[in-house]
């Protein structure tokens, strides 16, 4: 499938990273052997880059811009921007996302946002394992941005498996894409250090919906997200899915939308989250059977059944539920340690992350430890946040946002006289951070790491930053 399709053309890959790293392997193993552009030759890259010019790989360091690339095909890594790319003669511009939902025959469920992508995601991909492992027909696989790359798995999928995908802005940028059903959890400001602004990074989201895609499932609590929902309602083929944790009915929650293609709401009556097309609902799942806490948690839960209900089986909800404790570095307890609760919660990198995993935490004394990358968004709703949640009484700073976040707790308490009983710290150092945390906390607190920033100023990702923070903490 992918031979054939690339049979004779001459690709060039920008950025050896993660997703193109096995896309480089597959090339060199059916002896189309890539140009590899990145910032670091093979020796800086490693074994595996070393590898892959035994194969054959010509590799051209690049740094920023990637001008007169001469290929058939080039394939772009999320993180470089399109408007950073020129080739030298006509060619396909791609990635290895947008290659795999060209040619996959498996049906594809994404999910894109600004907070919530990765546990929707995870349970959609729960719930679509449980449904094929019930019927005994067909794989179920996750990827995207999270699990593995599945343009090589392409070749041994068929019309029955079924895959989960986080997106992110960057992914969508410049995508054409069509997945089977499309999700938007949520939209907030985030990646303003990439983007040119709100309109681009809305534009990138809006693109995960393409003229196959049949369902499009979005947050009615979202004004960005509502007004997405509001211009797709008018395609003829595409039912509009709303999803709500306040509103508890259909006419509620559409108002006066009226989607051509049919809608349905999904919301939470009598404790059960409720699916109702406006005629018929039926309640799928207990509020009660979800072990993870929080609203937000609750809305992943409504994300991922909007995204697969009438594809699988009611039961597989409940199934699931029972036995989903969180995905790691989401609220995920590291330790308890004289009578302190340490959670690691690293992925969450923005504000609004930050306020749901405090507001998860309600009626709990807590200790925060905040800061990391910059991406150029506003803290002003962090400060807000941390300063009405009223159990938060200590926050250790860190990282290049760290000051940024303090000064905006300064402002907001000056403003509103709330949250003067906060003690505030910064630390450039990590660890100093962690353990400036530590030594704040009494019996009874919460420790917890929510940066509502990137990792990108100390670690290579999140998951690197929450492995050294359950490191620090095992050894207090």
């Amino acid at each position: 499938m992918i031979k054939e399709y690339l049979n004779g053309r001459r690709c060039a890959i920008l950025g050896l990273g993660v997703s193109n790293l096995p896309l480089a392997q597959y090339l060199c193993k059916i002896g189309q052997p890539p140009l590899v552009y990145d910032k670091a030759d093979a020796r800086e890259l490693g074994e595996q880059a070393i590898e892959l010019k035994k194969s054959g790989a010509e590799f051209f360091v690049r740094s920023g811009e990637f001008f007169d690339i001469d290929a058939d095909v080039v394939f772009r890594s999320p993180g470089i921007r399109p408007d950073k790319i020129s080739v030298l003669r006509e060619a396909e511009l791609t990635s290895e996302m947008r290659l795999f939902l060209t040619l996959t025959p498996a049906r594809t469920f994404a999910v894109t946002g600004s907070d919530g992508k990765t546990t929707s995601t995870t349970l959609t991909g729960r719930f679509l394992q449980a449904e094929c492992e019930r019927n005994g027909q067909g794989r179920a696989f996750v990827g995207g941005n999270i699990g593995t790359p599945l343009l090589c798995d392409c070749e041994q999928m068929t019309k029955d498996d079924l895959c989960a995908l986080e997106l992110s802005s960057f992914q969508l940028m410049d995508a054409s894409c069509s997945p089977t059903a499309a999700a938007i959890t949520n939209i907030s400001p985030n990646h303003l250090d990439w983007h040119t602004g709100m309109h681009e990074y809305i534009s990138a989201k809006k693109n995960i919906v393409g003229e196959g895609t049949r369902r499009f499932v979005t947050n009615a609590e979202c004004e960005q997200t509502m007004e997405i929902a509001r211009e797709l309602s008018q395609k003829d083929k595409l039912q509009i899915v709303l999803f709500s944790s306040k509103k508890q009915s259909y006419s509620d929650i559409f108002g006066d939308i009226a989607p051509r293609g049919g809608g349905v709401a999904v919301y939470v009556s009598d404790g059960e989250i409720t699916v109702d097309n406006g005629t018929n609902k039926k309640a799928v799942l207990a509020v009660s059977q979800i072990n993870v806490p929080g609203r937000h948690n609750v809305e992943n839960f409504m994300t991922a059944i909007g995204l697969t209900h009438g594809y699988v089986s009611d039961e597989v909800y409940t199934l699931v539920a029972k036995c989903f404790y969180g995905v790691e570095h989401r609220l995920e307890l590291a330790r308890k340690l004289d009578g302190v609760r340490y959670y690691n919660s690293s992925i969450d990198s923005s504000p609004t992350r930050t306020a749901a995993a405090l507001s998860a935490l309600d009626g709990k004394s807590i200790v925060l430890i905040c800061g990391g990358y910059d991406k150029k968004i506003p803290y002003e709703p962090l400060a807000r946040a941390i300063c009405e949640h009223g159990g938060v009484h200590t926050v250790s700073l860190t990282g290049a946002t760290g000051e940024r976040i303090f000064d905006e707790i300064e402002k907001y308490r000056a403003k509103t006289g709330i949250g003067h009983n906060i003690v505030l710290n910064y630390c450039k150092d990590f660890k100093g951070a962690v353990d400036y945390a530590h030594g704040a906390a009494k019996k009874g607190d919460c420790v917890v790491l929510s940066p509502a920033s990137a990792s990108f100023d100390a670690f290579k990702n999140f998951a690197e930053r929450g492995r050294v923070f359950k490191d620090i903490v095992s050894q207090l």
